[in-house]
């Protein structure tokens, strides 16, 4: 049997308003690549943020949100999904105006979770452990990587005409991301050579897939993603970058910057002294800076806990016999595999309808089984620099 026509109209109106929240642009500065020039060459203590304006008082999406009531919903599985949605969304909404403030991280700790003791002990051991990769002048300027990613979503395009995605470069953009159904690309970022496919499988073959298979289900916000998402997502999507060969050294090591730097903000620490912990670590200063930057955001966003926090997580689920493939239909959280499973079996979502390019790929089946019975993630690595 169908959703009802009232449940669709309540996943419809909050797909629409969560699509036009643009959380991580309006909570990343603007000005972070001449922060990083003036701090690196000690012309300030410290890095000074600025942010975009808001498109929209955040007031104004709080009352649009406040007139959806997922309690109405009549499928009890979709209902769960929604509410747990429309707090998330509460709650992103109240992030962007505490932008700058102690409130900011608080609500951050409640939305991405903060770092347990073994995610800490893990990451900072990886930071010991895997050795500093030689320095690698082989890079790609931001129009070069462009015309790469054009050509990844021409495959695409090839299967799925009508797919709607694209690129673009932006001044007001600091590295590679994407948003809704664009990847977007800061227009003085670099990509380091060897990182290109691995990267354009993260954010293409990860992201704007699951937002394209997600956008074609009857439920609609699983386009534009259900709570707590992210750290599946970008599992998912180091998952790819293993997959395909393509976790270096400096990657691991990154993910493992990111935890250690989010644990000590939340310890106390300050973004100089975080900086230069991962100087001592053997961190380049600019990508030191960078990393620390993200995790200092508008006050403290703890985001880049999750990125090795839901690789392992992945990994686990593979080790005990579970499939990737269902994760794919959309944006949905690991936890919540057996509710979108459910509905499934029920006939009221689908199979995703277009999967990654490389998932057919020679050798990705065998990189992924020896990544999930890896002891030592220093092992997906595979020795590359």
């Amino acid at each position: 049997m169908p959703f009802a026509p009232g449940d669709l109209a309540i996943d419809h109106a909050l797909a629409r308003l969560s699509g036009g929240v643009r959380f991580l642009l309006d909570v990343t500065p603007v000005n972070a690549d001449q922060a990083r020039e003036a701090y690196l060459a000690e012309d300030v203590a410290e890095p000074a943020f600025a942010y975009r304006d808001l498109e929209t008082d955040p007031d104004v999406l709080e009352a649009e949100l406040a007139r959806i009531d997922p309690a109405e919903v009549e499928d009890r599985t979709l209902g769960h999904l929604l509410r747990a949605k429309h707090r998330e969304m509460e709650l992103q909404l109240q992030m962007l105006r505490a932008r700058g403030t102690s409130d900011f991280l608080q609500m951050s700790v409640e939305l991405y979770g903060a770092v347990s003791p073994a995610l800490y002990e893990r990451a900072g051991a990886l930071l010991l452990t895997v050795e500093p990769p030689e320095a690698d002048d082989g890079q790609l300027d931001a129009e070069e990587f462009r015309a790469l990613a054009e050509q990844e979503l021409d495959h695409y395009r090839g299967i799925a005409p009508d797919i709607g995605l694209h690129v673009e470069v932006r001044d007001d953009v600091s590295g590679v991301l994407c948003e809704g159904t664009a990847l977007l690309i800061g227009a003085r970022s670099t990509v380091v050579t060897r990182r290109t496919f691995a990267l354009l499988q993260h954010e293409v073959g990860t992201h704007l897939i699951t937002q394209v298979n997600g956008s074609r289900q009857p439920i609609t916000v699983l386009g534009t993603g259900l709570a707590h998402y992210d750290e599946t997502q970008e599992g998912l999507a180091v998952v790819a970058e293993v997959a395909v060969g393509g976790l270096t050294a400096a990657r691991l090591r990154q993910l493992a910057a990111r935890v250690v730097v989010v644990h000590d903000l939340l310890a106390g620490a300050g973004f100089v002294d975080c900086h230069r912990r991962l100087l001592d670590a053997g961190l380049p200063s600019g990508a030191a800076f960078t990393t620390v930057m993200r995790v200092f955001r508008s006050g403290g966003l703890t985001k880049d806990a999750i990125y090795l926090r839901g690789l392992l997580d992945l990994l686990g689920h593979v080790r005990h016999g579970g499939s990737l493939e269902p994760l794919y239909s959309g944006k949905f959280a690991l936890t919540d595999l057996p509710l979108v499973e459910d509905l499934t079996e029920r006939g009221l979502i689908h199979p995703p309808t277009v999967l990654p390019r490389f998932w057919d790929l020679p050798g990705t089946t065998e990189r992924l089984a020896e990544a999930a019975a890896a002891d030592d993630l220093t092992q997906l690595t595979r020795g590359e620099p």
